[in-house]
């Protein structure tokens, strides 16, 4: 009963119920994963850009991991590859929303580090080379491209350079009076957590991450039920509905992050999870049996991923020239990545 339950198309109105529930436990189990990650960013030392990049990206990028895999593993390869980028392209939209929270300054001048720029670097190089594996020749070793192996590659060796330049940096962002730095709090005043070993925390950390994950595999199948019961297109579907929510973790630990005055961990959540979640489309690759993934998408796919690299450009262009305040609270590339994702939206619509 429960295995029919599970591989079974849903009800339209349990799709839409089960999209809702997920959302919600989504963002409380991010508020909580705000809170812990950036106490331990400050214990460990790594630093909220690091620690958010990969850590946090991580955690909050289970769900989404979860649905590319499922939705690929399903033959739903439309469906998966849409989700990975989809997430990537309403995750960057995050930025511009939590910038409307942060009153003091845009939000990318503010937060401006070595570390989110060489993650933005990363994301553009990760992006670029899954699209050009989509006109590449099709060739699979046990239905996996070779593309699979060279972004996994691509993404270590982007670290280990990240890691290494934060230790002997070259390059340093100006300081002004609206920087916030990236500094541990060494008083331990702002350590919501004082009472909690750092062992308990990482304990908390997983356990939220975990559920958050479980909830992707749900969703996932939700998704597939509403392109049976709705008509709708995998692309839409996986862009924007399964996009969204993959990217409610991002937009509410942005916020949070930027409310308790840590604007580089707020940057560094969406880059990190948005370069983990080009990691998705290995994964999807991995469990698509009907051959390369990256072969698989079509015309809207491809569309959205030069999208996503679109608004990846124009947020690093914001973070290098650092514009104190811009438009409409906002800096001119917030307004950017907000009219490039709606653009984006209503031509995959049509």
């Amino acid at each position: 009963m429960v295995l029919e339950l599970l591989t079974s198309p849903w009800p339209l109105g349990w799709s839409v119920a089960v999209f809702l529930v997920a959302a919600a436990i989504t963002v409380l189990g991010s508020v909580r994963m705000t809170g812990i990650g950036d106490t331990l960013a400050d214990r460990t030392g790594w630093g909220e850009a690091l620690f958010g990049a990969v850590f946090f990206g991580l955690a909050t990028s289970l769900s989404g991991i979860v649905m590319t895999g499922v939705s690929a593993a399903g033959g739903q390869a439309g469906l998966a590859y849409s989700n990975a980028i989809g997430g990537i392209a309403a995750q960057t939209l995050a930025i511009a929303v939590a910038d409307f929270a942060h009153r003091r300054s845009n939000l990318e001048h503010a937060a401006a580090s070595l570390s989110n720029l060489s993650f933005g670097t990363l994301l553009i190089g990760l992006l670029s080379m899954a699209l050009l594996a989509a006109f590449s020749p099709d060739y699979t070793f046990w239905a996996v491209h070779p593309a699979s192996l060279v972004l996994v590659a691509f993404y270590l060796g982007g670290l280990k350079l990240i890691q290494e330049q934060g230790e002997k940096p070259m390059w340093r962002a100006v300081r002004t009076r609206e920087t916030l730095p990236d500094e541990p709090d060494e008083s331990g005043e702002q350590d919501r957590f004082a009472g909690v070993s750092s062992a308990k925390l990482w304990g908390q950390f997983i356990v939220v991450g975990g559920v958050v994950a479980v909830g992707g595999a749900v969703i996932a199948h939700a998704a597939e039920s509403l392109v049976l019961a709705t008509g709708l297109s995998a692309g839409i579907v996986g862009a924007v509905f399964m996009g969204v929510v993959n990217a409610l973790p991002e937009t509410v630990t942005a916020i949070a992050a930027v409310r308790r005055g840590a604007p580089t961990l707020a940057i560094a959540a969406v880059i990190g999870g948005n370069c983990l979640d080009v990691l998705n489309l290995v994964v999807g690759d991995i469990a698509y049996r009907g051959g390369s993934l990256y072969h698989a998408a079509d015309q809207d796919q491809l569309f959205l991923t030069a999208a996503a690299l679109l608004m990846t450009a124009v947020l690093l262009g914001g973070l290098l020239l650092r514009q104190v305040r811009g438009w409409w609270r906002l800096g001119f590339e917030g307004v950017l990545i907000i009219g490039v994702y709606i653009a984006t939206v209503v031509t995959l619509a049509f």
